[in-house]
Protein backbone atom coordinates (compact mmCIF):
# COMPACT_ATOMS: atom_id res chain seq x y z
CA UNK A 1 0.00 0.00 0.00
CA UNK A 2 1.88 3.24 -0.74
CA UNK A 3 1.72 5.97 1.72
CA UNK A 4 -0.03 8.03 0.49
CA UNK A 5 -3.24 5.99 1.01
CA UNK A 6 -1.58 5.37 4.50
CA UNK A 7 -0.61 8.58 5.96
CA UNK A 8 -2.41 11.43 5.15
CA UNK A 9 -0.58 15.06 4.60
CA UNK A 10 -1.58 16.82 7.60
CA UNK A 11 -0.55 13.14 9.60
CA UNK A 12 2.99 13.49 7.43
CA UNK A 13 3.34 16.94 8.88
CA UNK A 14 2.58 15.82 12.53
CA UNK A 15 5.01 13.08 12.53
CA UNK A 16 7.62 15.67 10.66
CA UNK A 17 7.15 18.09 14.02
CA UNK A 18 7.53 15.40 16.15
CA UNK A 19 10.92 14.42 15.06
CA UNK A 20 9.53 10.48 13.89
CA UNK A 21 9.01 10.80 10.02
CA UNK A 22 12.28 8.87 9.38
CA UNK A 23 11.49 6.32 12.04
CA UNK A 24 8.11 5.73 10.91
CA UNK A 25 8.29 5.48 7.32
CA UNK A 26 11.13 2.84 7.80
CA UNK A 27 8.60 0.25 9.34
CA UNK A 28 6.98 0.99 6.30
CA UNK A 29 7.52 -1.03 3.19
CA UNK A 30 8.31 1.42 0.87
CA UNK A 31 8.76 1.28 -2.83
CA UNK A 32 9.67 3.63 -5.46
CA UNK A 33 6.38 4.73 -6.27
CA UNK A 34 5.49 5.01 -2.62
CA UNK A 35 8.50 7.87 -2.86
CA UNK A 36 6.82 10.10 -5.16
CA UNK A 37 3.87 9.58 -2.98
CA UNK A 38 6.03 10.71 0.43
CA UNK A 39 7.65 13.63 -1.90
CA UNK A 40 3.78 14.67 -2.91
CA UNK A 41 2.62 14.49 0.74
CA UNK A 42 5.53 17.46 1.66
CA UNK A 43 5.12 19.16 -1.23
CA UNK A 44 1.89 19.30 -0.54
CA UNK A 45 2.46 20.28 3.44
CA UNK A 46 5.58 22.78 2.07
CA UNK A 47 2.88 24.75 0.11
CA UNK A 48 0.78 25.07 2.68
CA UNK A 49 3.23 26.75 4.91
CA UNK A 50 4.53 29.00 2.66
CA UNK A 51 1.52 31.54 3.06
CA UNK A 52 3.13 32.45 5.98
CA UNK A 53 6.88 33.04 4.93
CA UNK A 54 8.21 35.65 7.70
CA UNK A 55 7.78 32.81 10.08
CA UNK A 56 11.18 31.76 10.71
CA UNK A 57 9.88 28.23 12.55
CA UNK A 58 7.92 27.58 9.57
CA UNK A 59 10.86 27.70 7.15
CA UNK A 60 12.48 24.90 9.45
CA UNK A 61 9.47 22.69 9.50
CA UNK A 62 9.46 22.59 5.59
CA UNK A 63 13.19 21.95 5.72
CA UNK A 64 13.21 19.13 8.01
CA UNK A 65 10.96 17.55 4.90
CA UNK A 66 14.35 17.70 2.87
CA UNK A 67 15.88 16.06 5.72
CA UNK A 68 13.56 13.08 6.27
CA UNK A 69 13.22 12.13 2.18
CA UNK A 70 16.96 12.33 1.89
CA UNK A 71 17.40 9.85 4.79
CA UNK A 72 14.45 7.17 3.26
CA UNK A 73 16.19 7.40 0.04
CA UNK A 74 19.47 6.72 2.19
CA UNK A 75 17.68 3.64 3.06
CA UNK A 76 15.68 2.63 0.25
CA UNK A 77 18.35 3.55 -2.51
CA UNK A 78 14.81 5.25 -4.09
CA UNK A 79 15.17 7.06 -7.55
CA UNK A 80 15.85 10.86 -6.92
CA UNK A 81 12.70 12.75 -8.93
CA UNK A 82 14.07 16.07 -8.23
CA UNK A 83 17.89 15.33 -8.60
CA UNK A 84 19.45 17.21 -12.02
CA UNK A 85 21.31 13.97 -13.45
CA UNK A 86 25.35 14.91 -13.41
CA UNK A 87 28.30 12.39 -14.35
CA UNK A 88 29.67 12.49 -10.37
CA UNK A 89 32.72 10.34 -12.06
CA UNK A 90 33.88 13.60 -14.22
CA UNK A 91 36.59 15.73 -12.87
CA UNK A 92 35.04 19.09 -12.79
CA UNK A 93 32.13 17.65 -11.09
CA UNK A 94 33.45 15.67 -8.31
CA UNK A 95 37.15 15.99 -5.92
CA UNK A 96 39.82 14.01 -7.56
CA UNK A 97 41.71 11.82 -4.73
CA UNK A 98 45.22 12.33 -7.10
CA UNK A 99 45.06 15.65 -7.08
CA UNK A 100 44.58 16.61 -3.50
CA UNK A 101 46.01 13.67 -1.72
CA UNK A 102 48.93 12.87 -4.62
CA UNK A 103 48.58 9.08 -3.41
CA UNK A 104 51.10 6.41 -5.69
CA UNK A 105 49.33 4.66 -7.99
CA UNK A 106 48.97 0.67 -7.06
CA UNK A 107 47.84 -0.96 -9.97
CA UNK A 108 47.35 1.53 -11.98
CA UNK A 109 44.68 3.28 -9.84
CA UNK A 110 45.55 5.90 -7.32
CA UNK A 111 42.07 5.12 -5.71
CA UNK A 112 43.35 1.81 -3.34
CA UNK A 113 46.66 3.67 -2.84
CA UNK A 114 47.67 3.27 0.68
CA UNK A 115 48.38 6.73 2.99
CA UNK A 116 50.56 6.67 5.44
CA UNK A 117 48.86 6.69 8.96
CA UNK A 118 50.78 9.80 10.44
CA UNK A 119 48.32 12.05 8.93
CA UNK A 120 51.23 14.50 7.97
CA UNK A 121 50.11 17.20 5.77
CA UNK A 122 46.22 16.58 6.48
CA UNK A 123 45.48 20.10 7.50
CA UNK A 124 46.85 21.71 4.46
CA UNK A 125 45.22 18.98 2.36
CA UNK A 126 41.69 19.95 4.10
CA UNK A 127 42.58 23.34 2.99
CA UNK A 128 43.00 22.18 -0.42
CA UNK A 129 39.39 20.17 0.19
CA UNK A 130 37.63 23.58 1.30
CA UNK A 131 38.62 25.37 -2.06
CA UNK A 132 37.37 22.20 -3.76
CA UNK A 133 34.08 21.89 -2.19
CA UNK A 134 32.90 25.55 -2.58
CA UNK A 135 33.99 25.49 -6.08
CA UNK A 136 31.90 22.48 -6.93
CA UNK A 137 28.72 23.78 -5.60
CA UNK A 138 29.13 26.94 -6.45
CA UNK A 139 30.65 27.22 -10.10
CA UNK A 140 27.76 24.59 -10.98
CA UNK A 141 25.08 27.07 -9.54
CA UNK A 142 26.87 30.19 -11.79
CA UNK A 143 26.47 28.43 -14.66
CA UNK A 144 22.69 28.55 -13.99
CA UNK A 145 21.41 32.11 -14.71
CA UNK A 146 18.50 32.09 -12.79
CA UNK A 147 20.45 31.77 -9.91
CA UNK A 148 24.02 32.91 -10.69
CA UNK A 149 23.92 36.03 -8.67
CA UNK A 150 22.69 33.92 -5.64
CA UNK A 151 25.61 31.70 -5.87
CA UNK A 152 27.84 34.93 -6.77
CA UNK A 153 26.89 36.12 -3.50
CA UNK A 154 27.13 32.58 -1.63
CA UNK A 155 30.69 31.99 -2.39
CA UNK A 156 31.10 35.41 -0.56
CA UNK A 157 29.41 34.07 2.03
CA UNK A 158 31.00 31.12 2.60
CA UNK A 159 34.58 32.43 2.75
CA UNK A 160 33.74 34.88 5.15
CA UNK A 161 31.81 32.19 7.71
CA UNK A 162 33.41 28.71 7.21
CA UNK A 163 36.98 28.51 6.86
CA UNK A 164 38.32 31.07 9.65
CA UNK A 165 38.01 28.20 12.63
CA UNK A 166 40.15 26.33 14.53
CA UNK A 167 39.03 23.45 12.27
CA UNK A 168 39.65 21.00 15.27
CA UNK A 169 36.23 19.58 14.90
CA UNK A 170 36.74 19.00 11.08
CA UNK A 171 40.61 17.58 11.40
CA UNK A 172 38.70 15.60 14.20
CA UNK A 173 37.23 13.53 12.15
CA UNK A 174 40.48 12.31 9.95
CA UNK A 175 42.52 11.79 12.91
CA UNK A 176 39.33 9.78 14.52
CA UNK A 177 39.49 7.91 11.13
CA UNK A 178 43.25 7.28 11.12
CA UNK A 179 42.82 6.23 14.59
CA UNK A 180 40.02 3.69 13.80
CA UNK A 181 40.85 2.74 10.03
CA UNK A 182 42.40 -0.58 9.60
CA UNK A 183 45.34 -0.62 7.03
CA UNK A 184 43.47 -1.76 4.14
CA UNK A 185 40.68 1.05 4.84
CA UNK A 186 43.28 3.82 4.65
CA UNK A 187 43.09 4.68 1.07
CA UNK A 188 43.00 8.29 -0.26
CA UNK A 189 39.82 7.57 -1.39
CA UNK A 190 38.53 7.32 2.38
CA UNK A 191 40.91 9.57 3.53
CA UNK A 192 39.26 12.03 1.18
CA UNK A 193 35.78 11.22 2.72
CA UNK A 194 37.01 11.57 5.56
CA UNK A 195 38.54 15.35 4.67
CA UNK A 196 34.53 16.31 2.89
CA UNK A 197 32.65 14.94 6.18
CA UNK A 198 34.95 17.25 8.37
CA UNK A 199 33.83 20.06 6.38
CA UNK A 200 30.76 18.92 6.49
CA UNK A 201 30.82 19.08 10.66
CA UNK A 202 32.85 23.10 10.11
CA UNK A 203 29.74 23.61 7.59
CA UNK A 204 27.75 22.74 10.15
CA UNK A 205 29.66 24.86 12.80
CA UNK A 206 29.15 27.90 10.76
CA UNK A 207 25.07 27.42 10.34
CA UNK A 208 24.86 27.22 14.02
CA UNK A 209 27.16 30.12 14.60
CA UNK A 210 25.72 32.87 11.82
CA UNK A 211 22.22 31.97 13.96
CA UNK A 212 23.51 32.21 17.29
CA UNK A 213 25.73 35.80 16.64
CA UNK A 214 22.36 36.46 15.71
CA UNK A 215 20.37 35.67 18.41
CA UNK A 216 23.01 36.75 20.53
CA UNK A 217 23.22 39.93 18.87
CA UNK A 218 26.98 39.42 19.50
CA UNK A 219 29.82 41.75 18.06
CA UNK A 220 32.88 39.83 16.32
CA UNK A 221 33.56 36.23 15.77
CA UNK A 222 37.03 35.00 14.49
CA UNK A 223 38.28 38.21 14.47
CA UNK A 224 36.07 39.74 12.08
CA UNK A 225 32.45 41.53 12.48
CA UNK A 226 29.72 39.03 12.41
CA UNK A 227 28.59 38.26 9.22
CA UNK A 228 25.06 40.33 9.88
CA UNK A 229 26.84 43.32 11.10
CA UNK A 230 28.23 43.27 7.38
CA UNK A 231 26.68 45.92 5.38
CA UNK A 232 23.75 45.56 3.30
CA UNK A 233 23.76 41.94 5.14
CA UNK A 234 21.98 42.01 8.57
CA UNK A 235 18.41 39.69 8.67
CA UNK A 236 19.57 38.18 5.29
CA UNK A 237 21.71 36.72 7.61
CA UNK A 238 19.15 34.37 8.91
CA UNK A 239 18.96 32.65 5.03
CA UNK A 240 22.72 32.16 3.98
CA UNK A 241 22.50 30.16 7.38
CA UNK A 242 19.71 27.98 5.80
CA UNK A 243 22.27 27.91 2.52
CA UNK A 244 25.30 26.62 4.48
CA UNK A 245 23.06 23.79 6.01
CA UNK A 246 22.32 22.79 2.81
CA UNK A 247 25.31 22.33 1.49
CA UNK A 248 26.16 19.67 3.94
CA UNK A 249 23.46 17.61 2.56
CA UNK A 250 24.64 17.70 -1.20
CA UNK A 251 28.26 17.50 -0.43
CA UNK A 252 27.66 13.83 1.50
CA UNK A 253 25.26 13.31 -1.40
CA UNK A 254 27.71 13.26 -3.91
CA UNK A 255 30.43 12.39 -2.24
CA UNK A 256 29.35 9.07 0.01
CA UNK A 257 25.99 8.31 -1.15
CA UNK A 258 27.16 4.89 -2.90
CA UNK A 259 29.06 3.78 1.18
CA UNK A 260 27.49 1.54 3.84
CA UNK A 261 27.54 4.44 6.32
CA UNK A 262 25.97 6.76 4.08
CA UNK A 263 22.30 6.40 5.83
CA UNK A 264 24.43 6.43 9.62
CA UNK A 265 25.68 9.90 8.75
CA UNK A 266 22.88 11.07 7.61
CA UNK A 267 21.04 10.09 10.52
CA UNK A 268 23.82 11.51 13.23
CA UNK A 269 23.87 14.61 11.05
CA UNK A 270 20.21 15.51 11.31
CA UNK A 271 19.91 13.79 15.15
CA UNK A 272 22.92 16.03 16.07
CA UNK A 273 21.67 19.09 14.57
CA UNK A 274 18.06 18.07 16.77
CA UNK A 275 20.05 18.06 19.77
CA UNK A 276 22.03 21.54 19.35
CA UNK A 277 18.84 23.08 18.56
CA UNK A 278 17.53 21.99 21.73
CA UNK A 279 20.05 23.45 23.59
CA UNK A 280 20.70 26.60 22.09
CA UNK A 281 16.52 26.85 22.90
CA UNK A 282 17.87 26.30 26.79
CA UNK A 283 20.08 28.74 26.59
CA UNK A 284 17.70 31.43 25.02
CA UNK A 285 14.69 30.06 27.30
CA UNK A 286 17.43 30.67 30.65
CA UNK A 287 19.01 34.03 29.92
CA UNK A 288 16.52 36.26 28.43
CA UNK A 289 17.68 40.16 28.60
CA UNK A 290 13.79 40.82 29.07
CA UNK A 291 13.58 38.51 32.09
CA UNK A 292 16.58 38.88 34.09
CA UNK A 293 16.09 35.80 36.78
CA UNK A 294 19.61 34.32 38.41
CA UNK A 295 17.37 31.66 40.23
CA UNK A 296 17.51 30.14 36.80
CA UNK A 297 21.04 29.67 36.52
CA UNK A 298 21.96 26.64 38.33
CA UNK A 299 24.59 24.13 37.86
CA UNK A 300 22.11 21.31 36.46
CA UNK A 301 21.20 23.82 33.89
CA UNK A 302 24.28 24.77 32.62
CA UNK A 303 25.47 21.07 32.19
CA UNK A 304 22.41 20.22 30.19
CA UNK A 305 23.04 23.71 27.53
CA UNK A 306 26.08 22.54 27.33
CA UNK A 307 25.41 19.12 27.25
CA UNK A 308 23.16 19.77 24.55
CA UNK A 309 23.79 23.01 22.74
CA UNK A 310 28.35 22.53 22.50
CA UNK A 311 29.53 18.38 23.28
CA UNK A 312 27.33 16.58 20.85
CA UNK A 313 28.07 18.22 17.57
CA UNK A 314 31.50 19.42 18.89
CA UNK A 315 33.04 16.07 20.21
CA UNK A 316 30.87 13.29 19.43
CA UNK A 317 30.14 14.20 16.54
CA UNK A 318 33.61 14.00 14.42
CA UNK A 319 34.32 10.42 16.13
CA UNK A 320 31.58 8.99 15.71
CA UNK A 321 31.54 10.21 11.72
CA UNK A 322 34.72 8.42 11.84
CA UNK A 323 33.33 5.25 13.73
CA UNK A 324 30.69 4.34 11.37
CA UNK A 325 32.78 5.02 8.58
CA UNK A 326 35.70 2.14 9.28
CA UNK A 327 31.86 -0.05 10.33
CA UNK A 328 31.71 0.02 13.98
CA UNK A 329 28.29 0.43 14.54
CA UNK A 330 27.62 -1.27 17.70
CA UNK A 331 25.73 0.12 20.55
CA UNK A 332 27.99 -0.16 23.09
CA UNK A 333 30.90 1.43 21.74
CA UNK A 334 29.04 4.47 20.96
CA UNK A 335 28.17 4.56 24.30
CA UNK A 336 31.14 4.26 25.50
CA UNK A 337 32.78 7.10 23.10
CA UNK A 338 29.44 9.49 24.13
CA UNK A 339 30.46 9.23 27.63
CA UNK A 340 33.93 10.28 27.55
CA UNK A 341 33.34 12.55 24.91
CA UNK A 342 30.64 14.23 26.40
CA UNK A 343 32.42 14.82 29.27
CA UNK A 344 35.24 16.32 27.31
CA UNK A 345 32.83 18.76 25.27
CA UNK A 346 31.71 19.77 29.19
CA UNK A 347 35.27 20.53 30.01
CA UNK A 348 35.83 22.51 26.78
CA UNK A 349 33.11 25.08 27.41
CA UNK A 350 33.88 25.76 30.68
CA UNK A 351 37.40 26.79 29.81
CA UNK A 352 35.33 28.67 26.53
CA UNK A 353 33.26 30.36 29.22
CA UNK A 354 36.33 31.86 31.30
CA UNK A 355 37.86 32.77 28.18
CA UNK A 356 34.95 35.04 27.38
CA UNK A 357 35.95 36.65 30.90
CA UNK A 358 39.33 36.45 30.63
CA UNK A 359 40.94 35.46 27.38
CA UNK A 360 42.76 37.98 25.22
CA UNK A 361 40.53 38.73 22.31
CA UNK A 362 43.32 39.20 19.70
CA UNK A 363 43.95 35.52 20.32
CA UNK A 364 40.42 33.99 21.09
CA UNK A 365 38.82 35.91 17.82
CA UNK A 366 36.29 37.60 19.53
CA UNK A 367 35.13 39.80 22.08
CA UNK A 368 33.50 38.09 25.35
CA UNK A 369 29.75 39.50 26.01
CA UNK A 370 28.50 36.15 28.21
CA UNK A 371 28.04 39.20 31.29
CA UNK A 372 26.09 41.53 28.66
CA UNK A 373 24.15 38.83 27.35
CA UNK A 374 23.22 37.63 30.36
CA UNK A 375 24.51 34.16 29.94
CA UNK A 376 24.15 31.23 32.51
CA UNK A 377 27.62 30.75 31.99
CA UNK A 378 30.36 28.45 34.59
CA UNK A 379 31.98 31.82 35.97
CA UNK A 380 28.26 33.28 37.50
CA UNK A 381 26.98 29.89 38.55
CA UNK A 382 30.11 29.45 40.41
CA UNK A 383 29.75 32.97 42.05
CA UNK A 384 26.21 32.19 42.79
CA UNK A 385 27.57 29.42 44.42
CA UNK A 386 29.68 31.49 46.81
CA UNK A 387 28.10 34.76 47.17
CA UNK A 388 26.72 36.64 50.42
CA UNK A 389 23.14 37.93 50.11
CA UNK A 390 25.32 41.58 49.36
CA UNK A 391 27.07 39.98 46.75
CA UNK A 392 24.44 38.55 44.95
CA UNK A 393 21.96 41.85 45.20
CA UNK A 394 25.73 43.22 43.01
CA UNK A 395 25.19 40.15 39.83
CA UNK A 396 20.58 40.95 39.96
CA UNK A 397 21.52 44.66 39.56
CA UNK A 398 24.61 44.50 37.24
CA UNK A 399 24.83 41.18 35.57
CA UNK A 400 22.97 41.13 32.01
CA UNK A 401 23.30 44.91 30.78
CA UNK A 402 24.96 46.06 27.91
CA UNK A 403 26.94 48.48 30.40
CA UNK A 404 30.37 48.65 29.94
CA UNK A 405 30.56 50.26 33.91
CA UNK A 406 28.16 47.26 35.28
CA UNK A 407 30.48 44.65 33.45
CA UNK A 408 33.76 45.66 35.27
CA UNK A 409 31.30 45.59 38.33
CA UNK A 410 30.73 42.20 37.84
CA UNK A 411 34.00 41.25 36.61
CA UNK A 412 35.17 42.96 39.88
CA UNK A 413 33.27 40.37 42.17
CA UNK A 414 34.65 37.32 40.37
CA UNK A 415 37.88 38.57 41.48
CA UNK A 416 36.46 39.19 45.00
CA UNK A 417 35.55 35.53 45.06
CA UNK A 418 38.94 34.70 43.22
CA UNK A 419 36.85 32.55 40.51
CA UNK A 420 40.54 32.31 38.48
CA UNK A 421 41.72 30.03 41.19
CA UNK A 422 38.62 28.24 41.19
CA UNK A 423 38.78 27.54 37.21
CA UNK A 424 42.30 26.63 37.75
CA UNK A 425 41.11 23.96 40.70
CA UNK A 426 38.88 22.62 38.27
CA UNK A 427 41.01 22.43 34.99
CA UNK A 428 43.37 19.90 37.35
CA UNK A 429 40.24 18.10 38.68
CA UNK A 430 38.63 17.45 35.59
CA UNK A 431 41.05 16.25 33.21
CA UNK A 432 42.28 13.94 35.98
CA UNK A 433 38.59 12.62 36.49
CA UNK A 434 38.80 12.69 32.21
CA UNK A 435 42.04 10.63 32.60
CA UNK A 436 40.65 8.37 34.53
CA UNK A 437 37.14 7.80 32.22
CA UNK A 438 38.74 7.23 29.31
CA UNK A 439 41.01 4.12 31.08
CA UNK A 440 37.40 2.73 32.22
CA UNK A 441 35.45 3.45 29.16
CA UNK A 442 37.24 3.50 25.77
CA UNK A 443 36.38 -0.34 25.70
CA UNK A 444 37.40 -1.44 22.16
CA UNK A 445 38.24 2.39 21.25
CA UNK A 446 42.00 3.19 20.87
CA UNK A 447 42.50 5.05 24.43
CA UNK A 448 45.22 7.48 22.75
CA UNK A 449 42.91 8.79 20.38
CA UNK A 450 40.81 10.12 23.39
CA UNK A 451 44.18 11.08 25.47
CA UNK A 452 45.21 13.00 22.49
CA UNK A 453 41.65 15.05 22.26
CA UNK A 454 42.03 15.87 25.88
CA UNK A 455 45.76 17.25 25.66
CA UNK A 456 44.99 19.42 22.96
CA UNK A 457 42.24 21.27 24.79
CA UNK A 458 44.26 21.13 28.32
CA UNK A 459 45.11 24.65 29.24
CA UNK A 460 44.56 25.80 25.96
CA UNK A 461 44.07 29.80 25.50
CA UNK A 462 41.56 30.19 22.67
Amino acid sequence: MFVKSMISPFSFYKLSVAGTFVRSCRSISITSSSASHARWAAATCATARHRRPNCIEEVYTTLTWTRALSAIEARQNLPRVFQQQRNYTSTTDRIGTSDLLGANTMNGSNKKARIETSGDGDAAKFEEVYHTLVNEIITEDEANPEIADAAKRFRKMLDYNVPHGKRNRGLTVINAFRHLAQPDQLTDDNVLKAMVMGWCVEWLQAYFLIADDIMDQSKTRRGQPCWFRQPDIGMDAINDSFYVEACIYKFLKRHIRGEPYYADVLELFHETTYQTVVGQSLDLITSPESNRDLNRFTQQRYDAIVKWKTAFYSFYLPVALAMYMVGIENEESHRNAKTILLTMGHFFQVQDDYLDCYGDPSVIGKIGTDIEENKCGWLVVQALQRVTPQQRLIIEENYGFDDASKVSKIKELYRELDITSVYKAYEEKSYQDLMQLIENHSGSLPKEMFVAYAKRIYKRQK
